[in-house]
């Protein structure tokens, strides 16, 4: 297996995927750098920066190393689509040309966010307006008492804040480790699969988290948030069984954490 560097800290999750399933296909495959570019007919050096995370590979270049694998391009052609969206979102102020050098876009004009900072602070000065205006009705309504002198506030429930802008649910999940045809799971989810890291959030991401504390690792909260308590307790399993070190579940990994 080969010993892959870390990959860059910052990169996008949807990027790293992406770059890990491409670094698995070339070790399941065998191949060198350079037998990858002799069969791609991309360079030895194009497919460095690829496979480090240092640039975007092309479309054609991942349909090229699937067809030399022999692996379905689908998924992979998904998750190129997901990556690509993430670079461009990333490197929107500088588009790469013809000649390799970075020309830089012109800056948009900081009045285009000038509409929705107006909306937001209208949303804001309206739901307060309407909390005023609430409390002060709450207190104009007054009743006499049996003496017809004294007023006092009729007895009404101050609206909440929860009641103008009411929070959606948050998803729970379970943690109950349970061996089953010699595999552990968590109750979260079945896959043997998918490809986690820092950043992504779901069941699999809370699967993962029951599974670290079964094996003694603490990874936080099991709220299907991959954060730095998990990546940290996936980088211990990973050193304790001897895989690659960056923090990333993937098929071998999990396999360790069912085992």
């Amino acid at each position: 297996m080969s010993r892959w560097k870390g990959l860059p800290a910052e990169l996008d999750p949807r990027v790293r995927q992406l770059v890990v399933r491409l670094r698995r296909l070339k070790d399941h495959g065998g191949l060198s750098a350079r037998q990858l570019a002799a069969k791609t007919g991309y360079s030895t050096s194009s497919w460095e920066r690829y496979l480090s995370g240092r640039s975007l590979p092309p479309r054609e270049a991942v349909e090229a190393m699937a067809r030399v694998v022999g692996e379905d391009p689908t998924r992979l052609l998904a998750l190129h689509e997901l990556a690509a969206e993430a670079w461009t979102e990333r490197r929107g102020n500088a588009s790469e040309g013809r000649a390799g050098h970075v020309v830089e876009s012109v800056p948009r004009p900081r009045r285009s966010a000038r509409p929705w900072i107006r909306t937001r602070t209208a949303v804001v000065v309206g739901a307060v307006a309407l909390v005023l205006a609430v409390s002060t009705t709450v207190l104009l309504v007054v009743r006499l008492d049996g003496n017809g002198g004294e007023q006092r506030a009729a007895p009404s429930a101050t609206p909440s804040w929860s009641m103008l802008s009411p929070t959606p649910s948050e998803p729970s999940y379970t943690c109950r480790p349970q061996r089953i045809d010699g595999l552990w799971y968590g109750g979260n989810s079945r896959t043997k699969e998918a490809v986690l890291a820092k950043g992504l959030v779901g069941r699999d991401v809370a699967e993962a988290q029951c599974l670290l504390r079964r094996a003694g690792y603490a990874p936080g909260a099991i709220d299907g948030i991959y954060g730095p308590l998990t990546e940290r307790a996936v980088k211990q399993v990973q050193r304790k069984v001897g895989l690659v070190v960056d923090g990333i579940i993937g098929p071998h990994t999990w396999e360790a954490l069912r085992g």
